[in-house]
């Protein structure tokens, strides 16, 4: 395939993605996403502690199953105690499974999303996120080879 034909595809699969934006000046598609918004950051928040390791060959969040109740606001604080670099991206199965083919095709993809956090071993960050709609929704791990190690958990809106 040309040089053109490559970025023209690109161009057509990216425009064609989930809006994940990657960076604060794309546009705002998390509001009002389906599984959710980003959170406020003066109203209260339920604090959820996620850890991120690897054990044994799998990649595991703990915990990797939260329930949630709609119109609750949550702060992920989310910790990776493992040696590698890793992930927590919120999203629908559909929007995860997705966005995980693109990270395939271009693994150094960084976010800068209120959805989604990449952290470095040993370091720590938040994610505030308020649930608005009842459902069954995903965090995963999209850096290469880690959702297919077990990197994912389900997030219960009741």
């Amino acid at each position: 395939m040309s040089r053109f034909g490559f970025l023209t595809a690109l161009t057509i699969a990216l425009a064609a993605t989930p809006a994940f934006a990657h960076g604060p000046d794309e546009q705002e598609h998390d509001r009002g996403a389906a599984f959710g918004e980003p959170g406020d950051a003066n109203a209260p928040a339920r604090i959820v502690e996620v850890s991120i390791r690897e054990v044994d060959g799998k990649m595991l969040f703990t915990p990797d199953s939260v329930t949630v109740t709609k119109g609750e606001q949550i702060r992920f604080h989310i910790k990776n105690e493992g040696e590698l670099e890793h992930e927590f991206v919120l999203g629908t199965a559909e929007e995860i499974e997705e966005h995980a083919k693109l990270m395939r095709e271009m693994p150094d993809m960084r976010h800068d999303d209120p959805n989604a956090r990449r952290l470095a071993p040993k370091e720590s960050g938040d994610i505030l996120w308020k649930f608005t709609k009842a459902g069954e929704f995903d965090f995963a791990c999209l850096i290469p080879g880690h959702l297919e190690a077990g990197m994912k958990g389900k997030i219960v809106v009741k």
